[in-house]
């Protein structure tokens, strides 16, 4: 890089942190607590990938998505998932209609709400696989393809989906394909005593005043080809390499903890997600590149999703979550080559 490129590289360097230290104190205004799971709303944005939201009911996930949507001006649309939801409900439709004359009609493309920058997938499992496939290609390849015809969505597009872990009765289990294009699986759990003591001295009707947006679209995809860009050292590669390969029950790198309670381990899109947060979290907190630490620090929202427990596990009540900390304990740093 010439020094023009080295100056401008580390001013957007600068204004990233800058935007997401102002949402998070803006985000902190709105939400009692929950300043890990808003960090990695931070850092899955920055990355430009998707987030899965998981929690009880009443513990405002669909609030700290709003709220975020307001803090980036971006276009918002919010989607409640139900059983009867159809894909072109999603994606949009072809409707036939009539020129000013009267005289001629065509089909023309009326644009779904997948058509925004940020999109909130409310209970996103209580809608049957064929239109939460209606996703896939968004998430994926930014396209929306109806009636052979393919119309591109603009960049940023994020979709965060929650979804309550509680009820399983008229819910559909998100398939596995699709459950790899998350980034992040973020798990919201109870507020601390003295933070639900807060929020219980909130009116149930309290709106949030003074949100102003801190950064512009084409910021945040500044910010994501920083990421992209930010190099990495061998020594952390093979470091995320090491756990990921070692979730793989079959693969040669499994001890036997994995191979009595896993049944798939995580693919190469994890490993490359877990490097990308990783970057993002050195950038948050003002580092050039990323540690190992970073990757064990990001590492149960990339793998949890990813990592499935068998029969032997079920039974024993031992869920992902265990089985991504029994990998950070038992993977061992890797052999530096001098």
């Amino acid at each position: 890089m010439n020094p023009q490129e080295m100056a401008a590289a580390e001013e957007s360097i600068s204004r990233l942190r800058h935007c997401c230290e102002e949402l998070q104190k803006q985000m902190g205004s709105v939400l009692v607590g929950q300043q890990e799971v808003t960090r990695l709303l931070l850092t899955g944005l920055v990355c430009g990938g998707h987030m899965l939201v998981i929690g009880v009911p009443g513990l405002a996930k669909t609030m700290m998505v709003k709220a975020l949507a307001d803090l980036l001006g971006w276009e918002f649309r919010r989607i409640q998932f139900t059983p009867d939801l159809m894909p072109a409900d999603i994606t949009g439709t072809e409707i036939l209609q009539a020129d000013e004359s009267g005289r001629r009609r065509e089909l023309v493309f009326h644009r779904g709400p997948i058509f925004a920058n940020l999109i909130l997938a409310d209970e996103i499992n209580r809608t049957p696989p064929k239109t939460q496939a209606a996703l896939l290609e968004a998430m994926q390849e930014l396209a929306v393809t109806v009636n052979g015809k393919t119309y591109r969505l603009e960049s940023p597009f994020i979709v965060v989906a929650t979804q309550n872990p509680i009820e399983q009765e008229g819910t559909y289990p998100l398939p596995e394909a699709q459950l790899d294009r998350f980034l992040f699986s973020i798990h919201v759990d109870y507020p601390a005593r003295e933070e639900e003591v807060s929020i219980a001295g909130r009116p149930l009707r309290a709106q949030w005043n003074g949100l102003t947006p801190v950064a512009r679209k084409e910021d945040f995809r500044r910010f994501t080809e920083i990421v992209d860009q930010m190099p990495v050292s061998r020594h952390v590669l093979e470091q995320a390499v090491a756990i990921t390969t070692a979730s793989r029950p079959k693969g040669p790198h499994a001890d036997d903890y994995v191979r009595r309670y896993v049944a798939w381990g995580a693919g190469p899109r994890a490993t490359q997600h877990l490097v990308t947060a990783a970057k993002a979290a050195a950038l948050l907190d003002g580092r050039p590149a990323p540690e190992t630490s970073d990757l064990h620090r990001v590492a149960l929202p990339v793998l949890r999703h990813r990592i499935i427990p068998n029969y032997n596990a079920l039974g024993e009540g031992i869920e992902s979550d265990a089985i991504v900390r029994h990998l950070l304990k038992s993977v061992g740093e890797p052999a530096l080559v001098s």
